[in-house]
């Protein structure tokens, strides 16, 4: 459901902005930046073409209690709307305290990474403060200005390792996961036996971007050599290796958690370990957020999961809050983006490890 709001009297601070209500003296800087053309269109609005028109969407702000102004170096440059979701469309969530954010920035600041700073300071503020449960986050659409510059090795990099997606297949489905296994081996020319692929099943899961992975490792190490079963064991990451970090992360046993990232470090490449971690967690947070209103087996049809895994999972998530779940998966999109954009100042390794320990 969507939580009351009223920000008029808040002020959060980053090491770059200021984040307050607005008044009527931002009415010029709103202006400056609402009426130039490209920057209202990102989130749905046309160019302002008065003053006029920028005063009565300033005083709607001022009225609604839920917007901040953006303020940096002594000038307005933005708003942050902490806005109301559409309940009809996420039923699933009515028992929980929800809010959705929308944002602009004045297009003379693009690219300076000063929204993600004030997006973080504000979904801070809504969990810590708030106590909100869960935050919609509005995205850019693929075909805005903000582009990733493909000449960039780190962009490279991100392809190999973050550029496929997969339909998901249930893990009660051995015989339909070992055939994808064999089938998708066949297309990277590796040779599979049928003991050899239900090895890599046991081994790994049933999750298909992992499995993707884990057989572009064996096709390198096996080169043109069949893999077989003992190949398997000593390369392939073990579910059991993720979902035990997992595990860790989420309990908030950051010091096991630290231990079993940096075994993981030593077969995977910290993105393909970012890469699964988000998937983990977000089947974890849609368990969660669906078992005040559903039982095991409803959720598991809702999300294309084993109904069993979904009852573990239930169990695990008792005593979980899910805006811990949010929040850790929040980490992991900062750190995700800071890596992508190249703002981070870490390695990439370090980077994720960062988020996982904050």
């Amino acid at each position: 459901m969507n939580a009351n709001i009223d920000i008029s009297n808040v002020v959060l601070s980053s090491e770059r902005l200021t984040l307050r209500a607005f008044n009527q003296n931002d009415i010029m800087d709103f202006y400056q930046y609402a009426s130039v053309d490209g920057v209202g269109q990102m989130a749905g609005w046309s160019p302002h073409k008065s003053v006029e028109e920028s005063l009565d969407i300033l005083n709607k702000f001022i009225e609604g209690k839920h917007t901040f102004a953006l303020s940096y170096q002594g000038k307005t440059i933005g708003s942050l709307g902490i806005e109301k979701y559409k309940e009809e469309k996420y039923s699933d969530f009515s028992s929980l305290q929800a809010r959705e954010i929308g944002y602009v920035l004045s297009k003379d600041y693009w690219g300076q990474g000063l929204m993600s700073e004030a997006v973080k300071i504000v979904t801070d503020y809504l969990f810590d403060t708030v106590d909100l449960d869960v935050i919609f986050v509005a995205q850019l659409p693929p075909d805005s200005q903000k582009k990733i510059d493909k000449r960039k090795k780190i962009f490279k990099l991100l392809s190999k390792y973050n550029s496929k997606e997969f339909v998901q297949i249930p893990s009660y489905k051995t015989a339909e996961l070992e055939s994808w296994i064999k089938q998708q081996a066949k297309s990277k020319d590796l040779k599979l036996s049928d003991d050899v692929a239900a090895e890599i099943l046991l081994q790994v899961g049933s999750n298909l971007r992992l499995l993707d992975s884990e057989l572009e490792k064996l096709k390198i190490y096996s080169k043109d050599k069949a893999p077989t079963k003992e190949t398997v064991k000593e390369i392939c990451v073990t579910n059991e290796d993720l979902f035990g970090f997992a595990d860790f992360l989420i309990e908030d046993n950051k010091a096991k958690a630290l231990v079993e990232y940096q075994k993981l470090l030593t077969k995977k490449h910290p993105l393909e370990i970012l890469s699964v971690l988000h998937t983990l967690l977000h089947g974890k947070i849609q368990i969660k957020a669906n078992s005040t209103n559903h039982n095991a087996d409803e959720i598991a049809k809702i999300i294309n999961m084993h109904p069993y895994r979904v009852k573990l999972e239930m169990q695990k998530l008792k005593n979980i809050p899910l805006k811990n779940l949010v929040k850790l998966k929040q980490n992991l999109t900062n750190a995700e983006y800071k890596i992508k954009s190249g703002q981070s100042n870490l390695g990439v390794d370090k980077e994720i490890e960062y988020a996982i320990l904050q």
